[in-house]
C-alpha cells in the first residue's frame, strides 16, 4: 500500500533530507507511535488502578506529543534545517526509548502497554535510521 506520506515525499519538488524510504518510514513510525501512545494513556486511565500507571500515562502523553512534532517536522522538506531536524529526531528517539521502557514494565499485565512498547521501539529505530542517514 502506498501511503499519503510516501506519495507526498516522492512527488515533492524539494530534495528530501535523506533517502525517501528511510524518511517515509520514520514519518509513518512517528505518527503510528503517537497514536499508540495516546491510546495507551487512555487505556491506562481505564484500568482498575490508574494511580499505579501515572508514570506510564505521562510518558505516553509526552511521547505522543514529541512524535507528532517529529512527524510534522520531517514532513516539511522545503529548505529544512538539518540542525533542527537532528535535535527533533534525537528528542523523539529518547522519548520513545523512555516510554518504551516504562511500558515494558507493564507489558506482561496490560496488552495495550505491550503494543505501545512495540510502537515506541519501532519509532526509536526509525528516528535513529534517519539520524544515521543524515550523518553520511
Amino acid at each position: 500500500m502506498v501511503t499519503y506520506a510516501r506519495q507526498i515525499i516522492q512527488n515533492s519538488p524539494n530534495q528530501a533530507l535523506t533517502d525517501d524510504v528511510v524518511l517515509v518510514e520514520c514519518i509513518e513510525a512517528c505518527f503510528d507511535c503517537a497514536q499508540a501512545c495516546t491510546a495507551c494513556a487512555d487505556a491506562c486511565l481505564g484500568e482498575g488502578d490508574p494511580a499505579g500507571l501515572v508514570k506510564c500515562i505521562r510518558d505516553d502523553l509526552d511521547c505522543a506529543d514529541i512524535c507528532v512534532a517529529a512527524g510534522r517536522v520531517l514532513s516539511r522538506q522545503a529548505q529544512p534545517s538539518a540542525a533542527v531536524t537532528r535535535v527533533v529526531l534525537e528528542a523523539c528517539a529518547a522519548s520513545c526509548r523512555q516510554c518504551g521502557d516504562t511500558c515494558a514494565e507493564h507489558a506482561e499485565h496490560h496488552e495495550h502497554c505491550r503494543v505501545c512498547m512495540d510502537a515506541c521501539r519501532q519509532c526509536e529505530v526509525a528516528c535513529n535510521n534517519v539520524l544515521s542517514a543524515l550523518a553520511t
